[in-house]
């Protein structure tokens, strides 16, 4: 684990440094009284010590519904801007010491991005959060931190706990009466972009934090096929449809599992129309191999009446894809299995889907009509390129083919 190594002394060390930053004294806080019995740990150091080298959390993992209850009611102690990124989050605590990213609701679910909004202009979704985590954990990567919709009182949950002088300057009333507030971030966080609620009760998504930096040290890699945010300029991967050859000779691409983990994500980033994904990130204390956190899906879902051919391009160039991944993209392609069943099933546990359903039903049916398309772009490299298009990762596992 990202911790533990099954070392009791280390886990004791681990829970000695997080302790070491925390007051007793703090107010709303509770007294930390914990072991290295993982019984007596709450929920969100439970998913921290369970980090392994090869996904976040377990398949069949028991602490993932209480964590998910925590971020979905527990009482919030404290909230402030969290920096950094181009768009407003905050950052959430709750009495156990527990952290949540938030992002707020700023459009209608069934809104669709405008046609002439370039991908870097769009706004952040929270369903798209919500939904991103729902669906890589059905495709089973388990690469998203685990994130619920939730309603926010703008005013006791933010407003008057907040320590963050800057963010409390920037609430106002709207003209109908309505709480806002705009924060300070790089793009959308002025009075005409403001966040107000109905009149004081917000949605938005909350995403547990991962480890601190200082314990879990995180490695960020620019993606290959990192698009170039330019309106002009195309990326080097648009112009040259031999690209992932050269891809393919560099490191960390040259050996491992990297490129087919790349892979993984594009396919993702694909079936939720995610144009927005330039970097990756790793945690150091793996190296190389190891996984790819998919972080920061909120420009997911934008659009469900057009897809983006050029997400798959990793794919597409390298004709590459694991075992377990094809098997997955199979079943759900099935009437019995049809991902949209699967997707609308999983999001309904959601607490937000009690106002309204989480994805529209195009977004829906856009799911299928996507996975279509991979599994069509699949068939045609293995035309090309026979077995060899397939990474096993499935030891003793025949093939029967696409």
């Amino acid at each position: 684990s990202l911790f533990t190594n099954h070392n009791v002394w280390h886990r004791q060390e681990v829970l000695s440094s997080m302790i070491g930053r925390m007051s007793d004294s703090e107010e709303g806080y509770d007294a930390a009284h914990w072991n290295s019995s993982s019984q007596s740990h709450p929920p969100w150091l439970r998913f921290h010590l369970g980090i392994s080298r090869w996904q976040l959390y377990d398949h069949k993992d028991p602490n993932l519904r209480q964590l998910e209850e925590q971020l979905a009611f527990s009482r919030i102690v404290s909230a402030v801007q969290k920096t950094g990124g181009t768009q407003l989050k905050l950052l959430m605590s709750f009495p156990n010491y527990g952290q949540a990213l938030f992002k707020p609701m700023k459009q209608e679910r069934n809104e669709e991005t405008n046609h002439n909004l370039y991908y870097f202009s769009d706004f952040e979704r929270h369903n798209a959060e919500i939904a991103a985590y729902h669906l890589d954990r059905i495709l089973g990567f388990r690469r998203i931190p685990p994130v619920v919709g939730r309603l926010i009182d703008m005013v006791k949950e933010i407003k008057d706990i907040t320590t963050d002088r800057k963010l409390a300057r920037t609430f106002f009333t709207s003209p109908v009466g309505n709480t806002c507030f705009y924060g300070q971030c790089s793009y959308y966080c002025s009075t005409e972009h403001a966040v107000c609620g109905r009149p004081h009760v917000l949605e938005a998504s909350l995403a547990v934090m991962l480890p601190d930096l200082s314990l879990a040290p995180r490695r960020s890699w620019r993606s290959p096929w990192r698009r170039s945010y330019s309106r002009s300029k195309l990326a080097q991967w648009e112009n040259n449809a031999k690209y992932c050859e050269s891809v393919k000779k560099s490191p960390p691409y040259s050996q491992g599992t990297r490129l087919v983990d790349l892979i993984d994500m594009a396919i993702l980033d694909f079936l939720m129309s995610n144009m927005d994904r330039h970097h990756y990130e790793t945690f150091e204390k793996f190296g190389n191999n190891t996984f790819l956190l998919h972080l920061d899906n909120g420009r997911a879902f934008g659009r469900h009446s057009k897809d983006e051919p050029s997400i798959l391009a990793p794919l597409v160039q390298c004709c590459r894809i694991r075992r377990s991944t094809l098997l997955k993209l199979q079943l759900l392609a099935l009437p019995q299995y049809r991902l949209s069943d699967v997707m609308r099933a999983s999001l309904s546990r959601d607490p937000l889907t009690s106002i309204a359903p989480l994805l529209s039903e195009q977004h829906l049916t856009a799911l299928d009509r996507r996975l279509v398309t991979v599994l069509k772009k699949l068939r045609r490299c293995q035309e090309q390129y026979n077995d060899s298009v397939i990474y096993n990762d499935i030891p003793g596992h025949l093939n029967f083919g696409l």
